[in-house]
């Protein structure tokens, strides 16, 4: 295997503690680039445990970005919200830290108030398992330092806010959807979607707005997605994520429940964002 292979195995990780660092992709892609360029710069034979230098690298990079206030907002596509999203089978987690990594924007909120030592400690550690004998070196303090910063960041992000998510009724609405859109049945698809649904697509040819229920039942794509999904959360919302029979997303659909009706739904199907969600794999 090549160094170019080997870094590229390691790549998705990275990037997620990266982005579960900084909370922007953006950034986390620059600090994957970075830390290829350190890693292209290293004399062959050099690395015994290349997935633990590459972690420690990552790790240091963001520390500084983080230490250096050099991080940048995470642009949104279109204006619209970043989803980040969990299969609906999944158990609801005891805490934050539990949520592994389906963490999403809450957890990335609740980060932004910890420092960057708490951060990276926290993160590396209780997200992504990193021992803190491996931890503390990136800090420079000792593991049990480590631990005591881990520790104090947890127990202000179990303090925090659970995330929201939907309630019995919206998943049944969403459910009654997904089974009308499966079985190809046009009138039950009208009596969950509200008469004035409004659908946002998000395509890689721009945004598309359709309006009623009459038009929104119709719409093939949305069909073809729900027919082939399975359901999800998506920032608290009821959702609906599909794949393409190579496992590639296809598409996800995102839902607002008022008064047991779909009033509106975002459907996100450009392949490029969608590779950007770091969506959940096994559908």
């Amino acid at each position: 295997m090549t160094l170019a292979d080997a870094f590229e195995s390691h790549r998705d990780r990275l990037r997620a503690v990266a982005y579960r660092m900084l909370g922007s992709h953006a950034d986390a892609e620059d600090v994957v680039q970075e830390a290829w360029l350190r890693l292209s710069r290293q004399e062959p034979g050099t690395i015994d445990n290349l997935g633990g230098w590459l972690t420690t690298v990552v790790g240091r990079i963001c520390l500084d970005v983080l230490r250096s206030g050099r991080t940048r907002p995470e642009v949104s596509y279109d204006d619209g919200p970043e989803y980040t999203a969990t299969l609906d089978d999944a158990p609801a987690p005891e805490d934050l830290a539990a949520m592994g990594d389906s963490v999403g924007l809450a957890l990335l909120t609740v980060l932004d108030s910890l420092r960057p030592d708490e951060r990276l400690a926290f993160v590396l550690h209780d997200v992504f398992a990193v021992p803190f004998a491996e931890v503390g070196p990136i800090l420079g303090k000792s593991a049990d330092a480590t631990k005591m910063l881990a520790s104090r960041a947890r127990r202000k992000v179990q303090g925090a806010e659970q995330p929201a998510r939907p309630g019995r009724r919206e998943r049944e609405v969403v459910q009654a959807f997904l089974a009308a859109a499966r079985d190809g049945h046009f009138e039950r698809l009208l009596e969950v979607l509200h008469p004035e649904v409004k659908l946002t697509a998000h395509t890689p040819d721009g945004t598309f707005i359709t309006l009623g229920a009459t038009e929104v039942a119709t719409r093939a794509r949305v069909g073809a997605a729900a027919a082939h999904g399975h359901p999800a959360i998506a920032n608290g919302l009821p959702a609906i994520l599909a794949r393409t029979p190579d496992g590639a997303p296809l598409s996800l659909l995102v839902f607002t429940v008022t008064d047991d009706r779909i009033t509106e739904i975002t459907a996100r199907v450009d392949p490029a964002e969608l590779a950007r969600m770091n969506l959940p794999e096994r559908v």
